[in-house]
């Protein structure tokens, strides 16, 4: 009965290929990225108007904004936010420069973003960016005006060119939110299990918060926000 039996070349490139493929693990099992979780908040301020369609004239309505944040990061460059918190959006009526009228819809949302986070840099610093679904519901309506908004053609001060007026006095009929939210940011790293947060945001809000069949006013009532924060984590493990 014959015997198979490599020759010496076969063998030691064999040998060359599993010496190799065991090098390959080592260094895997030596590069293995232990996962993270961190535990945080932050706060800061906001800058909101409405995507109306047809458009109206407005300037940026200032707010604040603050969450309670969950991270978890299982990959060297890669995790997963979770927040839970709130947000002021709205809009401010543009009249003019020289029209004393003034007009501030505030509609405060309990929001939940869930973001996926790439992170990148030294273990001092990093850079991140952040973007993903975010979900609200709006739970305050507040309205600042120093004219009678529910008639607002019998101010004397109302302009004289023609201008969309049901979104002044109308409720919102849809308070429940949705949209995507992208930011970008950089992480100071204090302590190894501390670290300090500065961030901007940008919200697109995809549901409309007034009526937007055919036969209503407003085909398009969405939010948009802006919003910058100083926030702090702590990690868990």
């Amino acid at each position: 009965m014959r015997t198979f039996s490599l020759s010496p070349s076969i063998r030691r490139l064999v040998g060359a290929v599993i010496l190799s493929a065991l090098s390959i693990t080592h260094a895997s099992g030596e590069t293995h990225y232990e996962p993270h979780i961190w535990l945080g908040a932050h706060a800061g301020a906001t800058m909101s108007r409405m995507s109306f369609s047809p458009s109206i004239s407005q300037n940026w309505l200032m707010g604040s904004e603050g969450a309670f944040t969950f991270r978890y990061s299982e990959e060297k460059f890669f995790g997963v936010i979770a927040e839970l918190g709130w947000s002021q959006r709205g809009w401010n009526e543009n009249f003019g420069e020289e029209n004393p009228l003034r007009y501030k819809r505030t509609l405060t949302y309990l929001k939940l973003p869930v973001l996926s986070h790439i992170y990148f840099g030294s273990p001092r610093v990093k850079g991140f960016v952040n973007l993903g679904p975010e979900i609200g519901f709006l739970f305050k309506s507040g309205i600042s005006a120093n004219f009678d908004y529910t008639a607002p053609s019998t101010s004397p001060d109302w302009p004289s060119r023609p201008r969309q007026t049901e979104q002044l006095a109308a409720d919102v009929s849809n308070r429940f939110d949705y949209g995507i939210m992208a930011g970008a940011g950089v992480e100071f790293y204090i302590l190894p299990r501390h670290s300090v947060v500065l961030e901007a945001r940008f919200y697109y809000g995809l549901g409309n918060i007034f009526p937007s069949s055919k036969a209503d006013t407003f085909g398009a009532s969405r939010n948009m926000n802006l919003a910058f924060s100083l926030g702090y984590n702590f990690r868990l493990r």
